[in-house]
C-alpha cells in the first residue's frame, strides 16, 4: 500500500518541446514528494488570471516525471528575470524549464524535493541492507549451535 503523495507547490511553468521548433509552452505543475507532474493548459481556462489551468483531477491526462527515475536537475541560469533549468533523467533525456525569477524559483523546490526522495531511498537501502545482514549472522549462529 503506498501513502498518499504531499502537494508541495502547484503552478505555473514553462516546457521545452521537444518538437524541431523547440517552443516554451506553459504547463499546469503539481511538486509532490514522489515528483513532477505536468498538464498542458490548453483550452479556455489558460488565460483566465485566476486559474491559469483547469483543476487537477483523477481523470485528467498528465505527464508523470518521478523522482525514482531523475538523476539531477542542473544548468540553472538567470537571463531577462527568468530562471532556466534541466531536469536530467536516469535514461539520459534531459528536459528543459523555465519559471519566473522572482520569489522561491520552481528549480530550487525541485532540487530540494529530489534530495529529499533520494536521501530516504539511501535510508531505506541502508536499512535493509542492515536487517539483512542481521538476519544472516542470526541464521549463521543459529546453524552453529545445530
Amino acid at each position: 500500500m503506498s501513502l498518499p503523495t504531499k502537494a508541495m507547490r502547484d503552478g505555473l511553468l514553462e516546457k521545452r518541446s521537444s518538437g524541431l521548433l523547440q517552443l516554451w509552452k506553459k504547463k499546469r505543475c503539481l511538486l509532490t514528494d514522489e515528483g513532477l507532474r505536468l498538464r498542458s493548459c490548453k483550452g479556455p481556462a489558460a488565460g483566465h488570471a485566476r486559474s491559469p489551468c483547469a483543476a487537477w483531477s483523477s481523470g485528467s491526462r498528465s505527464k508523470e516525471l518521478p523522482f525514482e527515475n531523475m538523476v539531477t536537475l542542473d544548468c540553472v541560469e538567470y537571463k531577462r528575470g527568468l530562471v532556466y533549468f534541466t531536469v536530467v533523467m536516469d535514461t539520459g533525456k534531459e528536459i528543459d524549464f523555465r519559471c519566473p525569477q522572482d520569489g522561491t524559483a520552481w528549480n530550487a523546490e525541485i532540487a530540494l524535493a529530489l534530495v529529499r526522495y533520494k536521501n530516504l531511498q539511501a535510508v531505506e537501502s541502508g536499512r535493509k541492507r542492515h536487517i539483512s545482514a542481521a538476519h544472516m549472522c542470526s541464521t549463521e549462529l543459529d546453524n552453529e549451535d545445530l
